[in-house]
């Protein structure tokens, strides 16, 4: 089984964050890019991508999604500043 991703993508540092989940990281970090999915990433321009995280298949991954969402802001925030404190750009790492 292939693994699964939960990401947070941001229009710039502490400004919007929009979680996903996905089997194919880079190929979603392009389609968000291109305007291809997502009208939210589109609309407020996330094309950032500031953390994710890697899980063993698809399914633990929306399951830590969903919990993620019920998060308040802060708490998504202190786990993207625990890895990537510059909110560097990741994407460029993939």
């Amino acid at each position: 089984m292939k693994p699964g991703y939960v990401y947070i993508l941001t229009n710039k540092p502490m400004g919007v964050l929009y979680i996903g989940v996905t089997d194919d990281l880079p190929g979603r970090i392009e389609q968000h890019r291109s305007g291809a999915v997502s009208s939210f990433t589109k609309t407020y321009n996330c094309h950032t991508l500031v953390w994710f995280e890697e899980f063993e298949n698809i399914h633990d991954a929306r399951a830590f999604e969903k919990q993620m969402k019920k998060w308040n802001r802060a708490w998504r925030v202190n786990r993207i500043v625990e890895r990537n404190p510059t909110w560097r750009d990741l994407a460029n790492d993939l």
